[in-house]
């Protein structure tokens, strides 16, 4: 594919992803490779820059992640970063201690390369300014041939370079908001020391992958499993624009959805819609209901889910017959979490509800999205026109409502939290909440309360509202919704939702709960 590119050297830094999508908010394309890359392998990929990760080794350590040092010598421009630092010093004969007093979070720090006039630091102003450190490791004195550009009171390099051999260095980390000029400075890497013109867009993007796709796909069959959620959709709307009819999507109803979430589905992808592909649904709802019956414990809740998800799936596949290709929504980050960012192959599960399936007959796997963040994939939703509920739909897990409802699933209990979750979402809307840093969801307790309505008493469910906010789904707050909201959404469930009596709002973060319920 005929793009820029900037490489990412993976040491075990968890900022890694984040790299990456701060160098393509740069418009220009990035990806995340293992450190183990040779300076040949590396050359071979034409790369316009390279930038070395953090990791939580020490570098002079035996056994830590190294790099040939060839790779400063190849004239292409080189960031290292925390770690990427410390192994460029100690590669170039610099020299890398342990600390006398180790930095973590806020640090203060001065930019002296900005009055040398720094490239790396160009349209910086504050010569005084402040940036996250996380380190125990520092560079004591840089390499021969490298000037100090940052420093702070317990760490003497807190930047370095050699302009002439186009390396450069931070201990920080600028990838992070924390570093209020780190984006300015990962901009000046990208664009004023590596050269890049800032060309790649989503709609170049759309446009090649399509190409890419009629080429490998040619006359052959795709099968799809879809799911309705961002992904597979997104991969369902690429994949028609490129082979149209040759394409199979299998949207499997388990009666854990949504509220009307099913026909929302299939009002985009059915025959009625825009999209040109074989749209098959099968609405299997009663058949989950009856595995599910009885089933309180999640993990079997989940492993049920999945495995009738798969058997559905499977004899929908076997109806077709034989197909070349296995489509599958998966996404950059799944490729680079599960050890194949070096381009080998990755097997996504179903949106966690199943593995692959076994008894499909298939020659290959299709993943048109593996390249794509999370937003770039919503990017790439709208521009292939799909409608703007479904692109920044809400995170839904795998399993559905099936760890939404706390003991055995009914349809009666499904339908309490589809009624309950559908109304505050409405009123989350109305009041304005952006609800698009975080997952909103409701939920069925299996908690029963004594009420009054009216003249009479009534023993009826508690349904829990959750609001989450997280920026990686790792760690979560609950959100402050304003009162009057709650309220709201409170009386409006009760008076309409029957079997209900009560409403809770879950305050839990993450740790030490889950996002989900169960």
């Amino acid at each position: 594919m005929d793009r820029e590119l900037i490489i990412v050297l993976d040491f075990g830094g968890q900022y890694k992803q984040l790299i990456a999508r701060r160098v393509r908010e740069c418009n220009v394309y990035c990806e995340i490779h293992p450190y183990t890359k040779t300076p040949g392998e590396i050359l071979a990929m034409h790369p316009k820059g390279i930038i070395l990760t953090g990791g939580p080794n020490s570098v002079y350590a035996e056994d830590a992640p190294t790099c040939d040092p060839a790779l400063f010598a190849l004239g292409i421009p080189v960031l290292g970063i925390c770690y990427g630092s410390q192994l460029m010093a100690h590669k170039l004969g610099g020299t890398v201690k342990t600390a006398p007093v180790s930095e973590y979070g806020h640090t203060k720090i001065v930019l002296d390369g900005v009055k040398t006039g720094s490239k790396l630091f160009q349209g910086i102003e504050e010569t005084d300014g402040t940036c996250w450190m996380s380190h125990t490791d520092y560079i004591a004195t840089p390499p021969r041939g490298f000037k100090v550009t940052a420093h702070t009171e317990n760490c003497p390099v807190a930047a370095m370079e050699n302009s002439g051999s186009r390396l450069y260095a931070v201990q920080f980390h600028p990838e992070v908001v924390h570093t209020p000029f780190g984006m300015q400075l990962l901009r000046n890497f990208v664009m004023e020391i590596c050269g890049c013109s800032g060309s790649w867009k989503m709609s170049s993007y759309v446009e090649t992958t399509v190409r890419e796709l009629r080429q490998k796909i040619g006359d052959g069959k795709v099968l799809l499993g879809l799911s309705g959620g961002v992904d597979s959709s997104v991969a369902a709307a690429l994949l028609s624009k490129a082979v149209g009819k040759q394409l199979t999507c299998v949207f499997v109803d388990h009666g854990l959805l949504r509220k009307d979430e099913g026909d929302e589905v299939e009002a985009v992808f059915g025959p009625e819609g825009p999209f040109e592909l074989n749209f098959v649904r099968v609405n299997a709802q009663e058949r989950f209901y009856i595995k599910l019956a009885g089933i309180t414990d999640p993990e079997m809740k989940r492993k049920i889910i999945g495995a009738e998800f798969i058997s559905v799936f499977e004899e929908e596949a076997n109806k077709i017959g034989q197909v070349d290709f296995l489509a599958q929504g998966t996404i950059y980050p799944d490729v680079v979490e599960s050890g194949a960012g070096n381009g080998g192959a990755v097997i996504k599960s179903h949106h966690n509800v199943g593995g692959l399936p076994e008894h499909v007959n298939f020659k290959e796997i299709v993943e048109p999205l593996r390249m794509l963040f999370k937003d770039e994939v919503r990017q790439t939703g709208l521009e292939l026109g799909l409608p703007r509920h479904l692109v920044f739909r809400q995170p839904f897990p795998g399993p559905g409502l099936g760890v939404r409802i706390v003991g055995d699933i009914t349809a009666e209990k499904v339908r309490i939290v589809q009624e309950a979750d559908a109304i505050f979402r409405e009123e989350l809307e109305k009041g304005g909440i952006d609800t698009g840093k975080g997952q909103f969801f409701a939920a069925l307790t299996n908690m029963r309360s004594v009420g009054v309505m009216g003249d009479g008493r009534t023993y009826d469910y508690a349904v829990a509202l959750r609001g989450v906010l997280t920026s990686d789904f790792m760690t979560a707050e609950a959100a402050e919704i304003p009162w009057n909201v709650l309220q709201i959404c409170m009386t409006r469930i009760i008076n309409e939702v029957k079997g209900v009596n009560r409403v809770l709002y879950d305050l839990t973060s993450k740790p030490p709960g889950t996002i989900e319920l169960e």
